[in-house]
């Protein structure tokens, strides 16, 4: 007989596999989000994991063209999904007629990136997205309630200690236009987004370096310095008195956000104004939003987005504005199991193992049919082991309860319960099993 070759069984790199404890956590906590969202009216939507090339690519180029996974089969050209949004795009415009808006959906699924695979960075990743979509406009009190869902969300995942920072693009391109330095807005905000790494000192020699006047970098630092409470940020903003349209327009919709995020119940310590942050130049035009664990602000963002004014313009001639937020579980998942954040990992999701003693395999269906009828979840012990091996079983994968079938049970017609932390056994009635374990 010839001998089989084996391969040696290894994962790729930057995909990511978990033992059972972890995947049961993360289910759990993917369910959390799935939940929250629909708490606030979203409906679920799916799109495809494959997409033709020509639709997926419609707006893709530089770096994002170039992590993008694409094959052909046959004669067609094929890609993967490389996020949820441009998938969006195509739904909305291709059933447009069908859709009602606003439209408020809510997605989950993998996506797939062709990037360097490193710590905390992985090449196939779950990303969970909420955006709400309007049909020729959508009103500002969308983008207060984003933040109120960024919240609830995090409160059920079991965080109290994090910050949701909100900005309006407008107000920083209202600062360029004022100073008449729009052409390099995306090299300016490039090395402003360096300042916690390298300090104002080395962001000032950079913005010199770029050809910027003294006077300039003066106005742009003094910006950048704005502090104090949320309300004392808007009052040194408007003390600005900048005469920039889209400036007096971003403070404007900032205050109306500011004002509907406390009305939606937001705690003042989980949010504040941040002017740095600026979030896809060539995207988002309103609100942006990040959100960090405090104290543990090295993750960076667990859950961003923003306001954009045209979802689908490579799709459809209409006008389609949204405001959106993406929280890339499988990175969140993996700092904070780094971190030693999980702490609670069950090993397994069954409540009840049910052993018998050499006798009663009949009577043990019965009763697990019963407990899963009353949805309570359970599985059989089924080999032929020692019985030491079978409550091993049990202690490993840290059941709670084991029920226990021998002839007594068979003679009496009951069940034995047993905790298997305290050790305590009962026998009891299938209705006082059901009781105890309901």
């Amino acid at each position: 007989m010839e001998e089989i070759k084996r391969v040696e069984p290894r994962t790729l790199s930057g995909f990511m596999e978990l033992l059972p404890q972890d995947q049961i956590k993360f289910n759990e906590m993917l369910e959390t989000i799935r939940k929250t969202y629909e708490l606030y009216g979203f409906l679920p939507q799916e799109t495809p994991i494959i997409e033709s090339s020509e639709v997926l690519l419609a707006k893709a180029g530089g770096e994002t063209e170039k992590q993008i996974y694409s094959f052909k089969k046959g004669d067609k050209d094929l890609s993967l999904r490389f996020d949820l949004t441009v998938p969006l795009a195509k739904y909305v415009a291709e059933y447009y007629n069908d859709l009602t808006f606003p439209y408020r959906r809510y997605q989950v699924g993998k996506v797939f990136r062709g990037e360097r695979a490193q710590k905390g960075r992985y090449r196939e990743f779950y990303q969970c997205d909420i955006d709400i979509i309007g049909d020729g406009k959508l009103s500002i009190i969308n983008d207060a309630e984003i933040p109120s869902i960024i919240y609830t969300t995090f409160k059920n995942l079991g965080f109290s200690n994090f910050v949701i920072k909100i900005n309006n693009r407008k107000i920083l391109n209202g600062l360029f236009d004022e100073l008449n330095i729009s052409d390099k807005m995306t090299e300016i905000l490039i090395i402003v987004d360096k300042l916690e790494k390298i300090g104002m000192d080395a962001v000032k020699e950079e913005l010199k370096k770029l050809g910027l006047t003294d006077e300039n970098i003066l106005k742009i630092e003094e910006f950048l310095n704005i502090n104090g409470t949320t309300d004392e940020k808007i009052t040194k903003l408007k003390e600005l008195k900048f005469s920039s349209d889209i400036f007096k327009k971003g403070l404007e919709e900032l205050e109306e956000v500011i004002k509907y995020v406390r009305l939606f119940k937001v705690e003042e310590e989980n949010f504040m104004v941040d002017l740095t942050i600026a979030r896809g130049l060539d995207y988002y035009t309103g609100t942006v939003y990040e959100t960090n664990l405090k104290g543990y602000e090295s993750i960076g963002s667990v859950c961003s987005g923003g306001r954009y004014e045209n979802l689908a313009g490579y799709y459809t001639k209409k006008d389609l504005p949204g405001v959106g937020i993406s929280i890339g579980l499988t990175r969140l998942f993996y700092n904070l199991k780094e971190l030693g954040l999980l702490t609670t990992k069950k090993k397994s999701i069954s409540k009840v193992d049910i052993i018998t003693m050499g006798v009663g395999l009949e009577k043990a269906v019965e009763i697990s049919n019963i407990l899963r009828e009353n949805n309570i979840p359970n599985e059989i012990y089924k080999e032929e082991s020692k019985i030491k091996a079978k409550f091993s079983y049990a202690n490993n994968l840290e059941i709670p309860y084991t029920i226990i079938i021998g002839e007594e049970e068979i003679e009496k017609k009951m069940y034995t319960l047993k905790n298997m932390e305290t050790g305590e056994q009962e026998l009891l009635t299938k209705d006082g099993i059901l009781e105890k374990l309901g």
